[in-house]
């Protein structure tokens, strides 16, 4: 009776390593199926860029005189593919295993200032009118400005190119971990 048990169960394991196996080897694909585990990505920040910059601004006032400030300012901005947009009509499969996948185009996430070694360096108001008062929202203004530089210089650097191809890449690697053997990407 071990011997049959033994021989039993050794049967019933080589059956449940040749059925991982094969299924393994032969996924079952669907559009809706890879779209599904796409999405559990979401947004998919592909690329961080770190910025340092120096970032003036000045407001005359009226009827005469400026009040100026000066920031350095250090930040990210990061940049991805908002993957929740995927459609399974998105997904095309060529064959049992390629596949042809249409990407939103990148954008970028976030920019913001890293408070820590944000700094205002010189703030003035002009010396000779002194009933000028200063613009408590200057510095707040200064700082939205350095966001949008921020933005501009990461885009000049082609921060949106390079998220592309990073998204390539996560993407690649995930479907190919699953069996597919060539994955194409295109854009809207």
């Amino acid at each position: 009776m071990a011997k049959f048990i033994a021989v039993f169960s050794t049967a019933c394991l080589i059956g449940v390593l040749v059925y991982v196996f094969w299924h393994r080897s032969h996924p079952a694909f669907d559009s809706p199926g890879v779209v599904k585990e796409v999405r559990k990505l979401n947004e998919l920040v592909t690329v961080r860029y770190g910025i340092e910059k120096v970032v003036g601004m000045k407001e005359d006032k009226s009827p005469v005189g400026s009040e100026s400030i000066l920031l350095l300012v250090e930040g990210r901005v990061l940049a991805g593919i908002d993957l929740s947009q995927l459609k399974p009509s998105d997904i095309h499969f060529v064959g049992r295993d390629d596949v042809q996948i249409r990407l939103p185009p990148a954008h970028i996430e976030d920019a913001s200032l890293d408070e820590k070694h944000t700094k205002v360096w010189d703030r003035s108001v002009t010396w000779w009118t002194p009933w000028v008062t200063a613009d408590i929202d200057l510095e707040h203004k200064a700082r939205l400005r350095a966001i949008d530089e921020m933005k501009a210089s990461a885009m000049e650097m082609n921060i949106l190119g390079e998220a592309r191809r990073n998204a390539e890449g996560d993407i690649r690697s995930l479907l190919e971990a699953f069996g597919m053997k060539s994955v194409e990407f295109s854009y809207d």
